[in-house]
């Protein structure tokens, strides 16, 4: 009798090791998940910024240091590996810097505020940059969800023999990075 109540306690045990180690995958699973939506907007956000730039410059010629300034930012996000989330916030956070300096740059242009070209640039910007602050908000729900799985007892145990471990959210640094860059829609003067 007391060899089948040791069986079956460690039966149980190895049912809920297996039950904890599918759900911590499960969750890590929605974190990747979660990181590939983000990763898509920043794409989608830095193939916006050559067409903004190119829409800027035959306005703003002399304003070449803050269009080389948006182009650098661009290609130093994009050199950023995908994996390395603190990394990758920050220097998506100096590219929305820069972004706004661009587009504060286009108010001094009338005829480029006009222009429907970079009207639908800046329609575009604005929809990118909702889209990616909901895949944020996701993401660090999904963080958020796996880092109390894994940290909490017994959970934990498992988490740490089977190699889950805390995310990291992705935050902005700088207060001024927080800010998304200011999209401000003027119609065409008529």
């Amino acid at each position: 009798m007391r060899f089948w109540i040791i069986i079956a306690v460690a039966a149980a045990i190895a049912v809920y090791a297996i039950v904890i180690f599918n759900w911590l995958v499960r969750l890590r699973q929605m974190v990747n998940e979660a990181w590939s939506g983000i990763d898509v907007q920043l794409r989608r956000r830095s193939d916006l910024v050559p067409n903004l730039v190119e829409a800027v410059k035959g306005y703003a010629a002399h304003e070449r240091a803050v269009l080389e300034e948006v182009a650098a930012l661009r290609g130093a996000a994009r050199a950023v590996p995908a994996d390395d989330v603190a990394g990758r916030a920050k220097a998506e956070g100096a590219l929305s810097a820069g972004l706004g300096k661009l587009l504060a740059l286009a108010e001094n242009y009338p005829d480029l505020k006009a222009s429907g070209n970079f009207l639908q640039l800046q329609k575009e910007l604005s929809a990118l940059e909702d889209d990616l602050q909901m895949a944020r908000r996701y993401y660090n729900g999904a963080v958020r969800n796996l880092n109390v799985a894994v940290q909490t007892f017994p959970n934990s145990v498992i988490a740490s023999a089977c190699g889950f471990v805390p995310r990291g959210f992705f935050e902005l640094s700088d207060a001024g990075e927080r800010n998304a860059p200011q999209v401000q829609f003027n119609a065409a003067p008529t």
